[in-house]
């Protein structure tokens, strides 16, 4: 019988090299792969994290609004004549919750949707702060008064805002003086009804330049 043909040293020393480099290349290509892998799960880490952050700044701003903080902050800077200017920038958000405002009555601030009616309304019981902004907004001025305001001076005040478009009043318990008048970003407290003061603070300020929104309306808001 004839031999059979077995493949030399130098043949199989060939084929061991040949089989040793296609197992470096896919050594290679697995390494490749495997950063490749480890550079994109990185990359979404980074990417995630950017988003969480952002998402939680954007979610701890909301829950600050959610809690009703209207984030104006300033002072109290009082002029010549006696009216009181707020030095902070006074926000302007339509919100549904309740917001605490920096000074009573307020000024200005987030303010609900809906104005109270200021078309010389009075009001005999206590109204929303809101509400009366946003009234301030539209360029109202807003008398107010607590239970130490003498009555005659609650009635002559109540009788000039009847006659006098773009105004309301209300009693405002809280307020640290008797009887205060308060527009848009400004206030003011008179000492009664015959106080020449009044009468200055309802020509500057009714539709005055500090209105937000001058021209808009008093009517058709919350009656009550």
């Amino acid at each position: 019988m004839g031999s059979v043909n077995k493949p030399g040293p130098t043949a199989r020393s060939a084929r061991v090299e040949e089989m040793r480099r296609a197992e470096q290349a896919r050594e290679r290509r697995n390494r490749l792969v495997v950063i490749a892998s480890s550079v994109a799960v990185v990359a979404a880490l980074v990417v995630g994290g950017t988003f969480l952050v952002t998402s939680r700044s954007d979610s701890d701003a909301s829950a600050a609004d959610a809690d009703g903080k209207s984030g104006d902050s300033g002072h109290w800077v009082t002029g010549a004549d006696g009216v009181r200017t707020w030095s902070g920038k006074l926000s302007r958000n339509h919100v549904s919750k309740a917001v605490a405002y920096p000074m009573e009555p307020p000024v200005g601030g987030d303010h609900n949707p809906v104005w109270m009616n200021c078309n010389g309304d009075v009001y005999t019981k206590a109204v929303s702060n809101m509400n009366a902004v946003h009234s301030l907004e539209h360029g109202a001025v807003w008398v107010t008064y607590n239970s130490d305001a003498p009555d005659a001076d609650v009635k002559a005040l109540a009788a000039k805002v009847r006659k006098t478009p773009y105004t309301l009043m209300s009693p405002v318990e809280d307020q640290k003086d008797p009887i205060m008048l308060s527009a848009w970003g400004k206030q003011r407290t008179v000492t009664g009804a015959s106080d020449p003061a009044v009468d200055a603070f309802l020509s500057a300020y009714v539709q005055g330049k500090q209105t937000p929104e001058p021209g808009a309306a008093c009517t058709n808001g919350r009656p009550e």
